[in-house]
């Protein structure tokens, strides 16, 4: 019998705001491409940044996405109840010469170049405190995203030796996304183009870890304008939840997806849009300008 590894995919939003049509998209185009492989849909909370998070967000997203007949797989995951297993990986990667305390600032950096030489790694005598960086042996340039093809990132970015800790005390994005797909066994994370670069960081901590990587699938931006992301830091409007047909229809139009029926409830949209979806219909760019 053929062991089929099953489909697991997640959408992991930051309660920093409500969602917004960008987000809309990343959520969509996680689910129809869970659902569409008969696998399971899971939703994470990253509120690891307290200083950028609103209170209340994290309800009022999990509302909306019920609001818009999404229907998640298990129980939400909150990575602030698994800071412990964030800092029990990194005292590991410290005791392994992994890991090491690095105390240079951005003017310092920039002074390098730009991009960070590993020179607080180097010291005869190891720093004790400031942010925590991971050593990248593996500086991986490139990966196979699922619909986008080879992708490739600037090499002084790839090898540069990373922080998975800030020295103000709380985790990075990069180290926590990677434990916490690990644990949740992600086969494949869809997400939008704007975490293309960090992928090759992912990858190589993946390497470093010794655990396989997930799948890529990196899906178009919603720009206001060329460069510019609809965020939450942007000031984005939060999408209607009391009359999401419209939204959803827009979010599958701008996948290249056809048309639900906008008189059935936003479940109902959402089953007919899964049982249509295609992939080869998704555009390939990585940002798109929306009509204003």
């Amino acid at each position: 019998m053929i062991n089929v590894t099953p489909y697991i995919g997640r959408f992991a939003p930051s309660p920093s705001g409500p969602l917004h049509f960008g987000s809309l998209i990343a959520a969509l185009g996680s689910y129809l491409r869970a659902r569409s492989m008969g696998g399971k849909w899971l939703v994470r909370i990253e509120d690891i940044d307290p200083p950028r998070e609103i209170p209340g967000a994290s309800s009022e997203i999990l509302r909306t996405l019920e609001a818009y007949g999404f229907e998640w797989d298990d129980s939400v995951l909150y990575q602030s109840q698994r800071l412990d297993v964030y800092q029990d990986k990194i005292e590991q990667l410290l005791q392994d010469d992994l890991a090491y305390y690095c105390q240079c600032t951005r003017k310092q950096i920039q002074a390098m170049g730009g991009s960070y030489d590993g020179r607080c790694g180097k010291l005869i005598q190891p720093l004790r405190q400031g942010a925590i960086r991971v050593r990248n042996p593996y500086a991986i340039e490139q990966f196979v995203d699922q619909h986008m093809g080879l992708v490739s990132v600037d090499k002084r970015f790839a090898s540069e030796d990373f922080i998975i800790k800030r020295s103000d005390g709380l985790y990075a994005y990069q180290l926590a996304v990677v434990l916490d797909d690990i644990h949740q066994q992600i086969s494949e994370v869809v997400r939008g183009c704007d975490l293309l670069e960090p992928t090759c960081r992912q990858e190589s901590l993946y390497r470093l870890l010794k655990s396989p990587a997930p799948k890529w699938l990196h899906l178009p931006l919603a720009c206001a304008e060329k460069g510019r992301k609809l965020s939450k830091q942007n000031h984005a409007p939060a999408i209607d939840n009391l009359h999401p047909q419209a939204s959803i229809n827009a979010a599958l139009a701008f996948l290249g997806q056809s048309a639900v029926a906008t008189e059935s409830q936003a479940g109902k949209m959402i089953e007919q849009a899964v049982s249509q979806f295609d992939l080869t219909k998704v555009p390939k760019q990585s940002e798109i300008l929306l009509d204003t």
